[in-house]
This record gives C-alpha cells, sequence and structure tokens, in this order.
C-alpha cells in the first residue's frame, strides 16, 4: 500500500536576507526590512512528508519515533536558536530565505532517510509565508 505519513516540526533561528556582493542600498530596495544589519528572527514550522509502500510485516512506513528522532538531530538541533547567515554552512554563499531553507532541510533528510522515501518538506517562516520543495 504506497502512502503518505506527516511528522511536523519547528525550530527558531534568526536571519538577515542579504546579497554580499549587493549594495546596503540595493539589499535595503529588494528585502526591505528583512535585511536589518542586526538580524531578525522567527519561530519555524516545518512538515516532513514521506511517501512510499508500507512494510507488509509491521504495516508502517516508517516507524514515527525513528522519524522524529532523526529531525530532532538534523533539522532542530542542527538550526535551533543559530544565526542562519552566521552559523549555518549551507548559507554561505547564499540568502537563508524560506525557499533556501526549504530546500536545505530537504537535502539534509535526504542524505539521511532511506532512497525509498519521496520526500516533502513544507516549511513556514510565518503564519502567512509557506515554501514547499519539491512544489
Amino acid at each position: 500500500m504506497r502512502i503518505a505519513v506527516i511528522r511536523k516540526g519547528h525550530f527558531n533561528a534568526a536571519h538577515r536576507l542579504h546579497v554580499r556582493s549587493w549594495s546596503e542600498e540595493k539589499n535595503q530596495e529588494v528585502f526591505g526590512k528583512c535585511s536589518n544589519t542586526h538580524f531578525h528572527g522567527h519561530n519555524y514550522e516545518f512538515e516532513v512528508k514521506l511517501i512510499g509502500e508500507t512494510d507488509p510485516e509491521t504495516g508502517m512506513l516508517i516507524n514515527l519515533k525513528d522519524l522524529k528522532d532523526i529531525i530532532r538531530e538534523h533539522i532542530e538541533d542542527y538550526f535551533d536558536h543559530r544565526n542562519l547567515n552566521v552559523e549555518i554552512k549551507e548559507f554561505e554563499h547564499i540568502p537563508p530565505t524560506t525557499e533556501n531553507l526549504c530546500y536545505i532541510i530537504h537535502q539534509r533528510l535526504s542524505r539521511v532517510l532511506d532512497e525509498k522515501y519521496d520526500i516533502h518538506i513544507r516549511l513556514s517562516e510565518t503564519p502567512r509565508n509557506f515554501a514547499e520543495y519539491p512544489a
């Protein structure tokens, strides 16, 4: 049986949206107050959706405790209470937008979860702003 399971998670992190090669004026024009040089924070909420075939013996797609532990170790502990621009190597050369963060979460989980799963990530930066990968 092909099915999907979803696990929610969250973390808090600070960031600044800016492109290093641009002037401060251009960054302000494009990113507005999100380009504040003193950073700002979000309470990120996300969903990890795994799609695949259930195990005929257990009836499970994945043990949800295992998924919870993977998410905690590879996402929540990695990003929580961090400055994304300064402390997260993936943002050394790209802005920590919701879109880029969503993609990076997907990439980090893809490295540790079995290839048999289709992985979908939905990340909310605010109650009104979301990104999904893959789209």
